[in-house]
Formats: structure tokens, sequence, C-alpha cells
């Protein structure tokens, strides 16, 4: 059986994050033949255009990690009613040198998890906004936009909660639908 890689980005660097364990959990709910690769962002420095020509080594690790996937999954916080810096970053780097984007065709997921009421929607929304112009096809509905709760995570790091379970997995299929009609 052939495996779908997926390129996970989270746009958090903490040790505890809601997104990074919402990653973790969401995997778990995929098919067999697929496989999520969490991928390490804490490490490129801030993006300058005067190094476009001499990338440094963890550029071109992601880079090069997001060309091997078949499609990429953003879970992200929101920062200040937008996306973490630290994403951003991510995004410049395997963006650049112009015409050599390593996003371009990859399907997309985008959702998050915060504790706020109205969950990342402005940094979703922000997001998606970005990858549009990237050229990553990034599936629209179901939108996600998660509150965390005591119960939404077992104490194996699974969706505990059986509500959110039952509509991630919905997100889950959706998504895995996504990623193989859009697909090289």
């Amino acid at each position: 059986m052939a495996q779908t890689r997926i390129a996970v980005i989270v746009g958090s660097l903490r040790k505890d994050s809601y997104n990074h364990k919402l990653a973790l959990a969401l995997a778990h709910l995929a098919p067999a033949d697929f496989t999520f690769e969490n991928l390490r962002i804490d490490d490129l420095p801030l993006y300058n255009q005067d190094d476009d020509g001499n990338q440094a080594p963890a550029v071109k690790r992601i880079k090069t990690e997001i060309a091997a996937a078949q499609g990429l999954l953003f879970v992200t916080p929101e920062y200040n009613r937008s996306v973490p810096g630290v994403l951003k970053n991510a995004i410049d780097h395997a963006s650049r040198p112009y015409g050599q984007s390593a996003w371009a065709g990859k399907p997309a997921g985008v959702l998050g998890i915060s504790v706020g009421a109205i969950g990342t929607a402005l940094a979703q929304q922000h997001l998606r906004n970005i990858l549009a112009y990237l050229d990553v096809p990034t599936m629209g509905t179901p939108e996600v936009f998660l509150q965390a709760k005591d119960d939404l995570f077992d104490d194996k790091g699974h969706i505990g909660n059986e509500g959110s379970k039952k509509f991630l997995q919905s997100w889950m299929d959706k998504y895995v639908a996504w990623v193989k009609n859009h697909a090289d």
C-alpha cells in the first residue's frame, strides 16, 4: 500500500502547545495509508531576502520535506488576531526564492485550537489568504475553530470527547479525500 505523506506545520513552539497536541491526535484519525510528519520550524533563521542565494541548512531541509509530501496540514494558534511570526517565517522561507516555492500545488488543511471562544478563526483566515497567493489548494469546509476544554484529549493524547471526535473524524475524512483529489 502506497503511503501518502503529510507535512504537518504547527504554528506554536510552546512545550505544551494545544495545537501540537491536536496535530498528534488528528494523525490517529487518519487512514493507515497516511503518514504525518511534524516539520521542525524553530531552528529557521529569520527570513532575509539577501540569503535566498545561500539558504541555511535548516531552510533547505524544510523545503525538501515539503517537496516530499503529498499534502500539508497547518495547525496553528492565533497571536494578536493573526498567524504566529514563527509560522509566517517558515512560510516565507519555503516560498523563496521567487519561483522556487516548495508550497505550490500541495493540497492543505487548516485548523487550530485556542483557549479563546472564537478559537483561531482570524489566524486561519489570514493563513488561507497567504496560502491562496502561494498556489496552495486549501480545503474550505468544514472549518475547525476549537476551544480548548479539559476533556478534549484523553490520557493517551487521542481526542477524548466523543462529540469532538466525531466532528474531527468527519473533518479528517474530508481532508483525506481533498488530498487524494488534489495530489500529483
